[in-house]
């Protein structure tokens, strides 16, 4: 059976504020306990107006708070921002508050625009050579015995897993040297999907924290009680994505009728793209579109996101989706 867990982007929505986001992200993280879902993780993106989850670290201290099951994590702390050894204090931290929780994703992206990421202190000469030796700094710098002489505390010792995310090859082929488990981001970039699980299964080395491949995809499910509600409250999701590519971010806006059928060729070729890895609909629908996902795979694990302006109506699409049965 495939795991479900969720990805949060702790959304800023139109008439609201961050504040709301965070206690929003809290009742999501809590009912997907409820509900069964393995992990809730949250996404690392600087400067953008409709997502609150830029100190990821904090917020998931606060989900982890209010929560005692589910495993929480980052999905992802995007690494060229940090230095590994701060990355490795701030999960150190989550994990001796939480034991046996944590997750720590880890991506080579800025999850900003330049200006942004500038703005953050990263070295914008670095090329991507610098990831591979910054995740392996990382991880020693959690391990029972680093080769440093700087010691991370809290961090040391706790070996907090650790997981390669990537919407590109790159990422399979690391993963696939290391012997991590792979996460990808199908849900906004899905082109490479095939390609990049092929490379890292059969690609991938064994090592102490995994003994065979293991693969997450990103999914987009909008589950209502009707196809027509469904694709009504997808519509939100559908417009921020738009809006983000043509270079107009924006908090999330509320949903509208009709919006992919009346959008333009460009805007509908891009949305075509990411419906490749989505399902809309009544719960029927979404089983169909996730089994069908499923098959098409072999992903171990599903992260659902759902991207719905009404709050209400999001925990239910989820509460919808971990009802089904899927195999």
């Amino acid at each position: 059976m495939t795991a479900f867990s969720i990805l949060d982007l702790s959304p800023i929505c139109e008439g609201s504020d961050a504040a709301q986001s965070f206690k929003n992200s809290l009742a999501l993280a809590q009912h997907g306990e409820k509900f069964g879902y393995r992990r809730y993780w949250l996404a690392e993106h600087h400067g953008m107006p409709g997502i609150a989850s830029a100190a990821t670290a904090v917020l998931l201290a606060y989900v982890g708070a209010g929560t005692s099951t589910i495993r929480i994590g980052a999905g992802g702390v995007m690494l060229p921002n940090h230095s590994p050894l701060v990355i490795a204090e701030q999960f150190g931290t989550l994990e001796s508050l939480y034991p046996g929780r944590i997750d720590l994703g880890l991506g080579r992206a800025p999850g900003s625009d330049q200006r942004t990421a500038q703005a953050l202190r990263r070295n914008l000469e670095s090329d991507s050579d610098q990831f591979p030796q910054d995740v392996v700094e990382l991880m020693d710098f959690m391990s029972k015995s680093p080769r440093q002489p700087v010691m991370a505390v809290p961090g040391r010792g706790l070996e907090v897993p650790v997981w390669i995310l990537g919407s590109s090859t790159f990422g399979a082929q690391l993963a696939a040297h290391l012997g991590l488990p792979y996460a990808f981001a199908s849900h906004f970039a899905p082109q490479q999907m095939m390609q990049a699980i092929r490379i890292y299964r059969e690609t991938f080395k064994p090592s102490a924290q995994l003994a065979k491949p293991y693969v997450m995809l990103g999914f987009n499910a909008f589950a209502a009680e009707t196809d027509e509600e469904a694709v009504f409250r997808a519509s939100s999701w559908q417009q921020a994505f738009v809006n983000l590519r043509s270079g107009r971010p924006g908090r999330l806006p509320p949903p509208v009728k009709d919006y992919y059928a009346n959008v333009g060729p460009s805007e509908r070729a891009l949305l075509d793209s990411v419906l490749s890895c989505s399902a809309v609909g009544s719960p029927e629908t979404v089983r169909a579109g996730l089994a069908a996902f499923i098959e098409r795979t072999g992903a171990d694990e599903l992260m659902i996101t759902s991207q719905v302006h009404d709050h209400a109506a999001r925990l239910r699409s989820y509460e919808i989706v971990a009802s089904l049965k899927v195999a």
